[in-house]
């Protein structure tokens, strides 16, 4: 609790002594962009289990409580340069050690690293922003995290090197992006069938070239994997293993319905789940996905996303996202999940006199390949599943929360989740979840 009062002592030192945020400010100082604090109060119900394995999610229920905190900053370059540099610490734990589920239930805890990190402050992002303007005409930018606040050209080559999340830019979505704020679930928040290059907190090295127009935009990002499965150690160079992104995003009129089409390719020392299973066949062994890593291996995928806008200047609206990879090789980066299904409301509270509150309702199905729901009913382990066996059966998730406005810039929400099938295993199960959030920020 000290390193924490520490902490927070220190953000709020750097917020005292930041810049105005003057959108003419001078080049080379550096502003302050935004702060958070985050606090997740998670109970998980003790659910049937007939039998459980190491990475099981705990049959007899947990609690955890989990702490993000974070300070964002942002620099002024010369010829349309920008640097930003976000530091975040996390603390606390995960309900059953955020193992056991594809849609784990808890999506800020991915900076903890599954708790095996170091509960100190890390660096984030660090990373090198630059826009070519294409036309004359220009929109307002207001200030955020990793934005700088002024104008920018409505048409625009953008170029982004360095430390980031390939979530940042890609697969985003108005309704379900932030854990923060919206959705807890990992299903809810990202396409889970898309296997993103990151290591075990969620960032990685990379490159990302955008070409933004009014009404579309096309992004290409490559980006390095880890070294293992779920490590916290990238790969030092994109020959070795990259992820590969491709992103086509259409939104015909301003403010109106956005869809996004997204295609990758991760190339890492991944194992191959149909050769360990018939490694362990062979030797009368348990499979084990880990020992059959080799490099240059590949993985495939593709994703669909989209956003709806409804009324109330499109704070009630729906979205939905639907993913595929080929589930041949190892789940990698980011959940053990195949293929997925997911659709949601957001429903803003102008319609009782809470103008600023946000009611969320939404489901997902998540799915294993053959070959990956094979190797775990023989026992054998992920980086997230591994019950000892498996009566398999999709994950269905759903999950409610109601994000209630206290002050200005102070949130509270009560959440709860129903998983079916949790880790796909029909004989497991149902899990309830019932969370309280509370987010602070500047």
């Amino acid at each position: 609790m000290k390193k924490i009062h520490l902490f927070a002592a220190a953000v709020w030192l750097a917020l005292a002594s930041a810049p105005t945020l003057a959108d003419d400010a001078p080049l080379f100082v550096p502003q302050w962009l935004g702060a958070q604090y985050t606090f997740i109060d998670q109970h998980q119900s003790s659910m049937h289990s007939p039998y459980s394995g190491p990475l099981s999610l705990r049959a007899r229920g947990d609690t955890e409580r989990s702490h993000t905190f974070g300070a964002y900053f942002g620099v002024a370059l010369p010829a349309h340069f920008q640097f930003y540099f976000d530091v975040e610490m996390f603390k606390g734990e995960a309900v059953s050690g955020a193992t056991g589920l594809g849609g784990f239930a808890n999506g800020d805890v991915v900076h903890s690293g599954g708790g095996t990190l170091s509960k100190t402050a890390y660096v984030a992002r660090r990373y090198l922003r630059w826009t070519l303007p294409l036309g004359g005409e220009r929109e307002s930018a207001q200030r955020g995290q990793d934005q700088l606040p002024g104008e920018e050209a409505t048409r625009r080559i953008e170029i982004k090197l360095g430390k980031m999340a390939a979530s940042d830019d890609f697969d985003k979505n108005r309704y379900a992006d932030a854990a923060r704020t919206q959705f807890l679930n990992w299903s809810l928040l990202n396409n889970t069938a898309w296997d993103f290059a990151a290591d075990t907190r969620g960032y990685t090295d990379g490159l990302m070239l955008g070409w933004i127009n009014p009404s579309w935009s096309l992004r290409y990002g490559v980006y390095l994997m880890p070294v293992e499965a779920n490590g916290t150690k990238l790969e030092s160079s994109p020959r070795r293993a990259r992820g590969e992104q491709l992103e086509l995003t259409l939104q015909p009129r301003a403010g109106g319905a956005v869809l996004r089409l997204l295609a990758f390719r991760n190339i890492a020392n991944m194992g191959v789940y149909r050769d360990a299973i018939a490694y362990a066949l062979a030797h009368g062994t348990a499979p084990d996905i880990h020992a059959d890593d080799r490099p240059g291996r590949r993985k495939y995928g593709y994703a669909v996303n989209g956003e709806l806008p409804l009324t109330d200047d499109g704070e009630t609206g729906l979205f939905t996202r639907a993913g595929w990879n080929d589930g041949r090789d190892e789940s990698f980066a980011f959940t053990e999940v195949d293929r997925t299904l997911s659709a949601g409301l957001q429903l803003s509270g102008v319609h009782w006199e809470r103008p600023k509150d946000h009611l969320g309702v939404a489901f997902a199905i998540d799915a294993l390949s053959p070959a990956h729901r094979d190797y775990l009913a023989l026992g054998g382990q992920g980086f997230t599943l591994g019950d000892g066996a498996l009566a398999y059966g999709r994950e269905r998730i759903v999950e409610a929360y109601y994000d209630i406005a206290l002050v200005d810039r102070l949130t509270l929400a009560p959440d709860v989740q129903l998983i079916h099938n949790p880790g796909y295993n029909r004989a497991r199960g149902p899990a309830r979840f019932v969370g309280m959030r509370t987010h602070l920020e500047f």
